[in-house]
């Protein structure tokens, strides 16, 4: 039982934070809509702040972990890029705001030195690849980190504004899903040629 109602918080909390933007979400609201006593987060947590590092720390493996997986050697890089959208698009669907918490919390605290330095080795053997890529003539040539930031933008760009777009176009939820399905095409033929 213990276990379950730990990890119903957490989920809860993943939700309201990732899924419906709800960042500032006091420890009574997590705990009203888990349907939990307020001072089982405290029982379980200590506190909102150790509740949200938990959450935070989750958030990134996530992300270092869907990032990993562009890294593969073995793989044909367009088949690697395409797993990359797809993963980040999924993701991106089920938790709407992640990628938004994740850099307003790193905004707001010092990141791990260990976890810069292992993704720092990771994204110098892609930019290699890269370069590799674009001596045989598979992607335009180009500076690695901007192909890297032109990948990056055109998955993330979509994703963090989704509200200001969808509101401003009067797009709903269904249709906007709808959009983020044909980008992975649009953002493969977009890089490669």
């Amino acid at each position: 039982m213990k276990d379950q109602t730990e990890e119903l918080i957490k989920e809860t909390a993943k939700k309201m934070f990732f899924a419906e933007g709800k960042f500032h979400a006091t420890t009574q609201e997590i705990a009203d809509e888990a349907k939990v006593n307020r001072t089982l987060i405290n029982y379980y947590f200590r506190s909102r702040n150790n509740l949200i590092n938990i959450i935070f720390d989750e958030a990134k493996m996530v992300s270092h972990e869907k990032s990993r997986a562009i890294f593969d050697r073995d793989k044909d890089i367009k088949e690697m890029i395409a797993d990359f959208i797809d993963d980040s698009l999924n993701t991106a669907i089920q938790y709407p705001y992640l990628e938004t918490y994740i850099v307003t919390q790193m905004n707001q605290r010092e990141t791990c030195m260990l976890e810069r330095d292992n993704m720092k080795e990771v994204t110098s053997a892609f930019l290699i690849r890269l370069e590799e890529e674009m001596e045989n003539g598979r992607i335009e040539k180009m500076e690695p980190i901007q192909f890297l930031l032109n990948m990056i933008s055109l998955i993330n760009f979509p994703l963090t504004v989704r509200p200001l777009i969808q509101q401003n176009l009067d797009i709903n939820d269904k249709e906007y899903k709808r959009i983020l399905s044909e980008r992975k095409e649009i953002i493969l033929h977009t890089l490669f040629k």
